[in-house]
């Protein structure tokens, strides 16, 4: 079946990130049932129910429990080759075409479930989390306001995909209300350290890569193969508590600003979801080592916004980033972690860092928006803004789109609220 002319059965509205084309992967809870679903225009599908009702007897899957569990790690374990079987299969299912599952009125009674019955739940556990730094826009940025200007990227930035290995347990779902942290900060440089709420909480704009797997310790992943174990991608906030974190971060970076709580949307997009969708990544200069070098289009188009919602008044859109602008792509991050012997496993979590791009209006988070407090943001309300308040709730969307298809994650929100 042809992308481009692939229709469902299941009404889906205009405009809608879940066509048929999408089939996303995530977690629902109802009723006293969590199972692995998918989603198609404003329906979730259970995929117990139709595992219930043998509808993937037929596939070579020889343990079906995968379907039950309130985790997609095992799901995700199977292998992109089996992942995909189970993708196409589902798509053929709801292809208007298809009878087989229309006709079975009980069955769809019980698997397909409007979206606001359903509770979305934390789709994978997260064993491992990695937070890249791979936009060149946001780390030059960051390096002008820290830095000297004419120096902003440090020597190894062009040479290596930097990152480090983040808190996962802090890792939550959509919908998730985060408490603004406390910690130490230093506000006068002439003065020792004050503990009390961070004054500059943030949002990051951010992907999120999520890995099958495992690999055994002491394996790398060459480049060439680095693909076939990253299942898909989710919208990521990874907030971040500024003050705390200038004080803190030398030598060994971030810590507590960082692991008070990070947002993810609720449904993994598959890469074969967002073939239509690649591109070409930005030039790199100088030509990276010879394994972290590859060929054809490795990057994804996706198109990024951030809202945000003080309490009680409408939303002020304040940045439209994309995907596409991220210097180091998902497999040279990939590749660059494993290189040493790292071993992965699946459901682990690559953040790509914010993704910034070349104007003010595409940066990705406040510190930049607001150019480190200079140039503050007004809402709809007239009150003004260079970090998040209490009660100012972030919304992040995402999607890809050409002349015939649109492919999305929904939204990836939370509310600050007061620290404890």
């Amino acid at each position: 079946m042809k992308t481009e002319i692939m229709k469902s059965w299941i009404e889906v509205p205009e405009n809608s990130d879940f066509p048929i084309q999408n089939i996303p992967f995530g977690i629902i809870s109802y009723g006293q049932t969590v199972s692995p679903a998918t989603r198609i225009g404003n329906k979730a599908i259970d995929l117990s129910v139709l595992a219930d009702f043998g509808f993937f007897d037929e596939l070579d899957i020889e343990d079906l429990s995968v379907f039950y569990q309130p985790v997609l790690n095992e799901f995700i374990s199977l292998g992109k080759k089996k992942t995909n079987m189970v993708r196409q299969h589902l798509q053929k299912l709801f292809s208007v075409e298809c009878r087989e599952l229309q006709d079975n009125q009980k069955a769809c009674d019980l698997a397909i479930l409007s979206i606001e019955e359903v509770q979305m739940l934390l789709p994978v556990n997260v064993g491992d989390y990695t937070d890249f730094y791979s936009s060149i826009e946001h780390a030059t940025n960051v390096g002008v306001m820290f830095r000297d200007p004419a120096n902003a990227l440090l020597p190894n930035w062009r040479h290596l995909p930097v990152g480090y290995h983040g808190r996962s347990s802090s890792i939550v779902v959509s919908g998730t209300n985060i408490h603004r942290p406390k910690g130490q900060t230093r506000p006068d440089d002439k003065q020792p350290p004050v503990f009390g709420p961070s004054k500059q909480v943030d949002f990051e704009l951010e992907m999120a890569f999520i890995t099958s797997g495992p690999t055994k310790l002491g394996e790398a992943i060459d480049i060439s193969q680095a693909e076939e174990f990253i299942f898909g991608l989710v919208l990521f906030n990874d907030l971040s508590a500024r003050d705390i974190q200038k004080w803190e971060y030398v030598p060994l970076g971030p810590f507590l600003s960082k692991s008070f709580g990070s947002v993810i949307s609720p449904w993994i997009v598959t890469i074969e979801a967002l073939e239509p969708f690649r591109t070409e990544s930005p030039l790199q200069e100088p030509k990276p080592l010879p394994y972290l070098q590859h060929d054809g289009k490795n990057n994804f188009d996706i198109h990024l916004e951030v809202l945000l919602k003080p309490e009680n008044i409408e939303s002020s859109l304040i940045c439209k980033s994309n995907y596409k602008y991220m210097y180091w792509s998902m497999v040279q991050q990939l590749t660059h972690q494993t290189v040493a012997g790292c071993n992965i496993n699946p459901g682990d979590m690559y953040g790509s860092g914010t993704i910034s791009g070349p104007t003010p209006d595409s940066y990705g988070s406040m510190l930049e928006i607001c150019w480190k407090g200079t140039k503050p943001l007004t809402m709809k309300d007239e009150s003004s803004r260079i970090f998040v308040h209490d009660n100012d709730t972030i919304i992040m969307n995402g999607h890809a789109q050409n002349k015939d298809l649109r492919i999305g994650f929904g939204e990836c929100t939370t509310k600050i609220l007061p620290a404890k």
